[in-house]
C-alpha cells in the first residue's frame, strides 16, 4: 500500500464508532525486516504469541486502528526496527522460554510426569468431550421430569492390562462418584486425587451450558490426575471405568441411612451377646468404622479415642514413627504456608489485570484527544502534537495487550499452587487412613484385654464351685470363641495398618519428587514469562520515548 493510501485508511479507522471500533486491529507498519526465520515472523509459532494464550473477551487492544505517526519528523534506524519487531518474540523469551515450554510442559499445560508416569513408552491418555442430555427414567414421578447429562471419555494408551488402543464409554457424574468411592476403599493411604464436587448451588445460579463444561473441564481434569498416580493408573477400578459399556459395573456405596439402619438393627444383639460376644466383623476392620454398618464397633473406637486423649494411660499401640510424624507436621505448616502464596498470587492476577485495563484505557483517551486535536487543527503544531499522542495510544494500547497476555501466563503457571493445595487435602485424607486404621488395632488390642479379664474373672468364680459351674463354664467357652475371632481381626487390622504405612511411606517419597519438578516449572516458566513481557513492553515504551527525544531536540 502506498504511504498515503495507509495515512488516509487510518484517518478513517481511527475515527470509527466504539461499536465498529471492537472489530479492528492494531495495524503495525508494512516494511518488515526480510532476514528473520520464518518462526521468528511468525507470531503464532511462539509460545508468547498472542494466538498461544487464551484470548479475553474482546476490548480496547483489539477496538483500535494505529498506523505509524504520519508527523514530518524522521525517525531513527533503531527506532524502525524496534517498532518493526515489536509483536515479534525478543531474543532472552526466544531463548529460553520456548526450549523451557517445550521440554516440560504438554499440550495439555500438564507437566512431562503427569502426562507419563514411569517409563517412557507407556501412555494413558484421557479426554471428555460432548455432553449430552438424557432424561432420568430412574427416579422420575412425572415422565421427562428429570434430566442428567453424560459425557463421552475416550481412552488412548498401551497398558496391556485394557486389551485395546483407543476406546470411548459415557458416564455420568453419579459414575465418577461411584469410581471414587471404590477407590477410596481399595487404595487407603495412598493420596488419591479429589473428584470434583457436585455444587448443585452453584449449578443452579449458573448458566446450564456454563455449569456443564465446567464440569466437563472438571472430570478431564480428575480423570488426567487419576492416570498420573503410578497405582491408581493400573487399578481394576479404573479401567472398568474407562473401558466397559453401558452401565457403570462397580458396587455402588450404599447410603448413610441405609448403613445405619443395617447398624441399629445389629445393635441389640450385639449389645445382649447374641452374636458372638459382639466380635468384630473380620471382612469389616480393613475399612474405617465410620464408614461401615457396625454401630457397636463405632461406639467401641470412639471410647478408645476418648481414652487415648483423656485417660492418661498410654496404648498398647501408637505412632512411632518420628521420620513420618516430622514429615506429617512439615507438611501441615507447608499447606498454611502455601495458602498465604495462593493468596498473593490470587492479588498480583487482579493487579496485572487492573493494570492491563487502565493502560487500554489510557490508550483511548489519547484517542480521542488525538481525534479531537486533528478534528480542530488550526495550526500544524496541532498536527505535529496529534501524532505524538497517536504514538502514546499505540504503546499503551500494546502495553495493555502484552498485560493481558502475560497475566494469561501468569494464571496458567501459578494455578499449580491451586492444585497443591488441593493435593494437600488428599494427603490428609491418606494420614486420616492411617489415624483410622491405628486406633481400629488399638481399640482391638483393648477388647482383647478385657475379654481376657472376664474370662480370668469367671474361672476363678467357677472353680469355687464343687464341679464347676456349668454357666459360667459355657460363658467361658463363648468368651474364648470372641477372642479367637477377635485375634483373627486384629491381625488383619494389623496388616491393614502397615499397609497403609509402606503407602503413605511411598507416597510421601513420590509426593517430594514430583514437588521438586512442579515447584522448579513453576517459577522458572512464572519468572521467563515475567522477564520477557517485559523485555516487551521495554521495547514499546523504548520506541516512544525515541521519538519524545526528537521532538525535544526539534523544538530547541
Amino acid at each position: 500500500m502506498m504511504e498515503g493510501e495507509a495515512a488516509a485508511a487510518a484517518a478513517a479507522q481511527l475515527f470509527e464508532s466504539p461499536e465498529q471500533m471492537d472489530s479492528l486491529a492494531l495495524d503495525e507498519p508494512s516494511t518488515a525486516p526480510t532476514d528473520r526465520s520464518n518462526a521468528r515472523s511468525d507470531p503464532a509459532a511462539h509460545p508468547l504469541s498472542q494466538s498461544s494464550s487464551p484470548r479475553p473477551s474482546p476490548g480496547y487492544d483489539d477496538a483500535i486502528v494505529l498506523s505509524s505517526p504520519s508527523s514530518t519528523r524522521s525517525r531513527s534506524p533503531k527506532s524502525d526496527s524496534s517498532f518493526n519487531s515489536f509483536l515479534e518474540p525478543p531474543s532472552y523469551a526466544e531463548a529460553i522460554f520456548t526450549s523451557f515450554d517445550s521440554s516440560n510442559v504438554d499440550a495439555n499445560g500438564n507437566s512431562s510426569h503427569n502426562s507419563q508416569s514411569g517409563s517412557s513408552s507407556e501412555f494413558l491418555r484421557i479426554s471428555v468431550s460432548d455432553p449430552h442430555k438424557e432424561q432420568d427414567l430412574s427416579n422420575s414421578l412425572v415422565p421427562g421430569g428429570n434430566y442428567y447429562y453424560t459425557y463421552l471419555i475416550t481412552t488412548r494408551t498401551n497398558f496391556p492390562e485394557f486389551g485395546g488402543t483407543e476406546f470411548s464409554v459415557r458416564r455420568r457424574f453419579k459414575d465418577v462418584v461411584t469410581l471414587a468411592d471404590r477407590l477410596a476403599e481399595s487404595y487407603r493411604g495412598f493420596f488419591i486425587p479429589l473428584r470434583p464436587d457436585k455444587n448443585v448451588v452453584e449449578g443452579q445460579m449458573m448458566q446450564k451450558h456454563e455449569f456443564v463444561e465446567q464440569r466437563r473441564i472438571a472430570l478431564e481434569k480428575y480423570l488426567k490426575n487419576l492416570a498420573s498416580h503410578p497405582v491408581i493408573k493400573k487399578s481394576d477400578e479404573l479401567r472398568v471405568f474407562l473401558q466397559i459399556q453401558g452401565k457403570l459395573p462397580l458396587p455402588k456405596t450404599t447410603d448413610v441411612a441405609s448403613r445405619m439402619l443395617d447398624g441399629a438393627v445389629k445393635l441389640p444383639k450385639q449389645i445382649f451377646g447374641e452374636s458372638v460376644g459382639g466380635a468384630v466383623d473380620i471382612s469389616e476392620v480393613s475399612q474405617p468404622a465410620k464408614g461401615g454398618r457396625d454401630l457397636f464397633r463405632i461406639f467401641k473406637e470412639l471410647k478408645q479415642s476418648v481414652a487415648n486423649d483423656w485417660s492418661g494411660v498410654k496404648p498398647a499401640v501408637v505412632e512411632e514413627d518420628k521420620e513420618f510424624l516430622e514429615k506429617r507436621d512439615r507438611l501441615q505448616n507447608f499447606e498454611h504456608q502455601l495458602t498465604d502464596v495462593s493468596q498473593q498470587a490470587e492479588v498480583l492476577v487482579k493487579a496485572q489485570q487492573d493494570i492491563g485495563e487502565t493502560m487500554g484505557e489510557l490508550g483511548l483517551a489519547f484517542v480521542k484527544l488525538t481525534k479531537f486535536e486533528t478534528e480542530e487543527a488550526l495550526y500544524e503544531s496541532q498536527r505535529v502534537r496529534a501524532g505524538d499522542m497517536k504514538n502514546i495510544a499505540t504503546a499503551a494500547v500494546k502495553a495493555s495487550r502484552l498485560y493481558r497476555e502475560l497475566n494469561s501466563q501468569t494464571v496458567k503457571h501459578l494455578d499449580k499452587l491451586h492444585d497443591y493445595l488441593g493435593m494437600m487435602i488428599a494427603v490428609n485424607n491418606a494420614f486420616s487412613d492411617r489415624s483410622s486404621a491405628l486406633l481400629t488395632v488399638q481399640t482391638l488390642i483393648s477388647e482383647l484385654s478385657s475379654l481376657n479379664s472376664r474370662i480370668e474373672k469367671l474361672e476363678v468364680a467357677s472353680s469355687k464351685i464343687f464341679g464347676g459351674d456349668r454357666s459360667r463354664m459355657r460363658k467361658i467357652e463363648e468368651l474364648k470363641e470372641t477372642v479367637r475371632l477377635t485375634e483373627d481381626a486384629k491381625s488383619c487390622a494389623v496388616r491393614e495398618y502397615e499397609r497403609i504405612k509402606d503407602n503413605n511411606k511411598n507416597e510421601l517419597e513420590r509426593l517430594d519428587k514430583e514437588m521438586n519438578d512442579d515447584f522448579f516449572s513453576m517459577l522458572k516458566g512464572f519468572v521467563v514469562n515475567q522477564a520477557g513481557y517485559a523485555e516487551k513492553m521495554a521495547d514499546v515504551w523504548e520506541k516512544v520515548a525515541e521519538e519524545t527525544i526528537v521532538y525535544g531536540k526539534e523544538s530547541l
